[in-house]
């Protein structure tokens, strides 16, 4: 008969088979956690450079959009004033752009020896916003408008006087003393920020687009200036010096010494 001693007594052999079974245990238990711990930072990695394309794919579909997008259910700001009932009515645009410029443009349609397609005339107001540019050529893009090609150079011919001041005028480049081609033209303004900007190809000659130009500026008018208080001021100080289209006489053409003189306050 055993001991109560030698019953409780533990062999070598079995301490070993304990510590060996729980040394696999730990083991065990190590390996799973650093494959657990291995695939949540496989995860970690794979979500981060997911995440460091997402920047670029924005970018990607911004670069895709438009710059400027047509604002449909905008109201007119101004109009032109007809001289007669008869008159064809201009279509009326308005472009806004996320930086916060808008363009209200107005085109005319008619023959003048050019396309359906294209207008004959074009006047188009650019309140400036956090987009503009003021490295780019205030004619960059004027070409175009005009349907000679973006490449086409423009070369200032001569200056007219309207109410708001002395307004460049703008053709291609070469074109022969006595030649007729429509006319473009720019106006810019510092106070409030804003570009008046457009072409003529109406009347046979030039003296006839210069004064076409004029009587179109003349009748520009402001319905109405939002939140913009200068806008409307300098519209307010323009009809005090508004004349008829009849009035308009060769003393409005400004050329040689004027040119200088008034090319800073364009």
């Amino acid at each position: 008969m055993q001991s109560p001693e030698a019953s409780t007594a533990v062999s070598p052999t079995q301490i070993h088979l304990t510590l060996a079974n729980f040394a696999d245990e730990v083991v065990g238990t190590l390996a799973r956690l650093f494959l657990y711990v291995g695939t949540l930072a496989l995860f970690a990695i794979l979500a981060l450079a997911g995440l460091g394309q997402l920047p670029d794919l924005r970018a990607d579909e911004a670069a895709e959009k438009p710059q400027w997008s047509e604002a449909s259910r905008s109201r007119p700001a101004f109009a032109v004033a007809k001289l007669d009932s008869s008159e064809t009515t201009a279509s009326y645009t308005v472009l806004r752009h996320s930086g916060g410029g808008r363009r209200d443009v107005m085109r005319w349609a008619g023959d003048a020896g050019r396309p359906a397609d294209r207008p004959v005339a074009e006047l188009e107001i650019y309140r400036e916003g956090g987009e503009f540019d003021v490295t780019r050529p205030a004619t960059s893009g004027l070409a175009a408008r005009m349907g000679l090609g973006e490449a086409t150079a423009l070369e200032q011919a001569g200056l007219i006087d309207t109410k708001f001041g002395p307004v460049a005028l703008f053709q291609p480049t070469g074109i022969a003393e006595g030649a007729s081609s429509c006319l473009g033209y720019l106006k810019r303004n510092e106070e409030p920020a804003l570009q008046i900007s457009g072409f003529s190809c109406q009347g046979g000659t030039m003296p006839a687009r210069r004064a076409a130009i004029a009587c179109t500026l003349n009748r520009l008018t402001l319905l109405t200036s939002g939140n913009e208080p200068k806008l409307a001021e300098m519209f307010a100080h323009a009809e005090l010096k508004r004349r008829s289209c009849d009035s308009q006489g060769a003393a409005d053409w400004l050329l040689g010494a004027a040119n200088a003189q008034l090319r800073g306050a364009l």
